[in-house]
């Protein structure tokens, strides 16, 4: 199929899929590399202390200092490798995910943005990414767009299956009228995202009062560990 009969969704998402690709491969790089070099400097300093602690009166301290900008160097790696790679969710489950998702939209919102993750909840691997796709641009939009001052995210088991929502408590606007006028290219991916994992997708919104997207898993949970 060529770019003139693909739809827009589908034309958007091979582009972030291209994206992702590549942030897959910068976060290898500094988690595989950088990470192990800085490690690797750590280990270093270690034998050169013990070589010449007993000519070099407070070597120790000086190399305990030097560690523990290497240490701190090591963490900012990791968590540069986390946000950049799109298989977190396969890599290390949904919760932890979105805990730190949370955590970076907080650096750049001065709101509250809170999370509430069910203990026990599991869902399929593919799921788990397109929750967190879907997750990840309902927070951006209302960061960027909402005028609010708090931002939920849940992730519970209910009588319809596993549930994500967020909401905010922002200004809202009216749905059918910007998806009458195209507006809003994350509503268009969180519904190719819900749709492309057999998720039911819908979005709500009251003026004054805020929005809510919510997702719906109905398939059976996966097996917890």
């Amino acid at each position: 199929m060529d770019d003139g009969q693909r739809s827009l969704p589908e034309m958007l998402a091979t582009m972030l899929e291209y994206r992702e690709q590549e942030f897959a491969r910068v976060a290898k790089l500094l988690h595989d590399q950088v990470g192990q070099v800085l490690s690797a400097v750590g280990l270093h300093l270690d034998a050169l202390r013990l070589e010449l602690e007993p000519q070099v009166p407070g070597i120790a301290e000086r190399t305990a200092e030097i560690q523990n900008i290497l240490e701190h160097a090591v963490v900012l790696v990791r968590n540069l490798s986390y946000e950049l790679n799109p298989a977190i969710v396969e890599r290390a489950g949904l919760s932890f995910a979105l805990d730190r998702l949370a955590g970076r939209f907080r650096d750049c919102f001065s709101g509250t943005i809170r999370l509430l993750y069910e203990a026990g909840t599991h869902v399929p691997p593919a799921v788990g990414t397109a929750f967190y796709k879907i997750a990840e641009l309902a927070v951006e939009n209302a960061v960027a767009h909402a005028g609010c001052s708090l931002i939920e995210v849940l992730v519970r088991p209910t009588r319809e299956g596993v549930v994500l929502e967020v909401r905010d408590n922002g200004t809202g606007f009216d749905v059918s009228s910007a998806r009458a006028e195209h507006r809003g290219l994350g509503m268009t991916l969180m519904a190719h995202y819900a749709s492309e994992a057999g998720i039911e997708y819908s979005l709500g919104s009251t003026l004054g009062k805020g929005t809510s997207v919510r997702a719906v898993f109905r398939g059976a949970p996966a097996p917890g560990p």
